[in-house]
């Protein structure tokens, strides 16, 4: 039974709520000033708190500052009169999850509670979720049970006690991120930071501050100092994504931060000792990189100790469906929508789809289908896998006929291949430089970097050959 906690000095009010939250079949312990609550809290560890703001010996704000300070995720319902809103409004803004006015209405108080109470709940089992991932959790359950993936798995725990370096290699949405996280879980190192950085993502004036952090007034705007991911990733591990879009200056000194074990913040006139395991990935083979001369080959031969290679989901299609369920039960906890399945006809689509995009794909598509879908995902819910498209086009080449399609799809379509084409002559026209390709768009790097990834587009293929 839930736990609430009712404060007010009125002893008719702490009465009256009482009973209406006894009625809902809840638990209910009372304080009579805010220096009792706080108590209340500490020992009784309610599920919902309801808070009066006029209190004797510890004001209701006061109180609530202190409540929040012991338990930061307790939902805390104020009660205050008509004239006081702007105090509840303050005191929802330092925490509280909603206020009520003086007199209120029986219903409301009830409804009140059980919204609360339903929302601590499902952040519960998101954050459950979310931890499961951060920490690694069984990468069986979180990416199949195929015999591909359980080879990996035999890698993982292969790997995962040594010193190696482990370079991650696979397509965009295979679960690269999961992998380096069940190494780090799975090592000593596992009770130190695991930090990500996606080297894609950051522009090439700031991946260095990124990575080796800087010192007050090495350049302008530096105004404090400011460690880098090597530092807080200190004792444990880092992944560096996406590593082949590393420019050749910063890998140059990343290959001596990992050959000498320090590193030289910007600005600073001496380097600092690190303990930090590193984790790379790529999407593309590095070695085909590295031929080409877009990466380094002492570099490539320092990261490839261990080499881990992701299958795409389209080879290991008895996954499918395994992923399909846990992102459905996942999504519709987080949307609060209890979509009881997938129809066999809707499986199918599924089982038919190339999946260019892997499992990043289809936890779109099923986050999408349980947002618009009743009670079952049927076809209709599966955006253009529904329409009968079984597989998107691959990047840069014309996809299939318009003929049959609703106006609505042949637009996005056509849309979708115009900003491919946009995108891929901004590159050619900046030989691959991502930050002059955005201006030339007008749009942010950000932005750009994104829609890259979702297209498969890499900036790589645009830089002109150094032979």
């Amino acid at each position: 039974m839930q736990r609430i906690l009712v404060v007010d000095d009125e002893a008719d009010m702490r009465w009256l709520l009482s009973g209406i939250l006894k009625a809902e079949g809840l638990e209910v312990v009372t304080a009579e000033d805010g220096e009792i609550a706080v108590e209340r809290v500490r020992k009784d560890a309610p599920a919902a708190i309801f808070l009066d703001l006029k209190l004797p010996k510890l004001g209701g704000m006061e109180a609530l500052a202190q409540i929040k300070a012991i338990d930061p995720q307790v939902p805390v319902i104020i009660l205050t009169a008509y004239g006081d809103i702007p105090t509840a409004v303050q005191a929802m803004r330092l925490g509280a999850y909603d206020y009520l006015t003086k007199p209120f209405h029986n219903d409301g108080i009830a409804l009140t509670v059980r919204r609360a109470l339903e929302r601590q709940e499902l952040l519960a089992q998101v954050e459950s979720l979310r931890n499961q991932l951060r920490e690694g959790g069984s990468l069986r359950e979180l990416m199949g049970s195929s015999q591909e993936i359980q080879k990996v798995i035999e890698q993982v725990k292969q790997v995962a006690e040594s010193t190696f370096t482990v370079l991650i290699q696979g397509e965009t949405g295979t679960g690269k991120e999961l992998v380096a996280r069940a190494i780090h879980h799975q090592s000593a190192r596992c009770e130190k930071p695991f930090i990500a950085l996606d080297c894609g993502a950051i522009p090439e004036t700031l991946i260095e501050s990124e990575l080796f952090g800087y010192e007050k007034g090495a350049f302008t705007g530096a105004d404090r100092k400011k460690e880098g991911h090597f530092q807080l990733a200190e004792r444990g591990s880092l992944f560096l994504d996406e590593i082949a879009n590393l420019p050749p200056t910063t890998q140059s000194k990343l290959l001596r931060v990992l050959q000498e074990r320090r590193v030289q913040p910007l600005g600073a006139k001496g380097t600092v000792l690190v303990d930090v395991r590193i984790i790379a990935a790529s999407n593309l083979p590095l070695e085909t990189a590295m031929r080409a001369g877009r990466f380094r080959q002492d570099l490539y031969y320092r990261l490839n100790e261990f080499t881990i290679t992701l299958p795409p989901l389209r080879e290991r299609r008895e996954d499918i469906l395994h992923l399909a369920k846990r992102f459905l039960a996942e999504v519709g906890m987080e949307l609060k929508r209890p979509v009881r399945g997938i129809s066999e006809e809707a499986t199918q689509l599924l089982l038919q789809h190339a999946w260019p995009g892997n499992a990043r794909e289809l936890r779109n598509v099923v986050r999408q289908a349980v947002l618009v879908s009743a009670d079952l995902i049927r076809p209709e819910h599966l955006g253009a896998l529904g329409a009968g498209d079984p597989g998107a086009p691959s990047a840069g080449e014309p996809g299939p006929g318009l003929a049959g399609l609703s106006l609505r799809k042949a637009r996005e379509r056509v849309a979708v291949e115009a900003e491919q084409q946009a995108i891929r002559q901004a590159l050619q026209a900046t030989r691959g430089n991502k930050s002059e390709a955005a201006r030339l768009l007008r749009t942010d790097y950000k932005t750009l970097h994104l829609k890259m990834k979702r297209y498969g587009i890499q900036a790589r293929e645009f830089v002109p050959s150094s032979s």
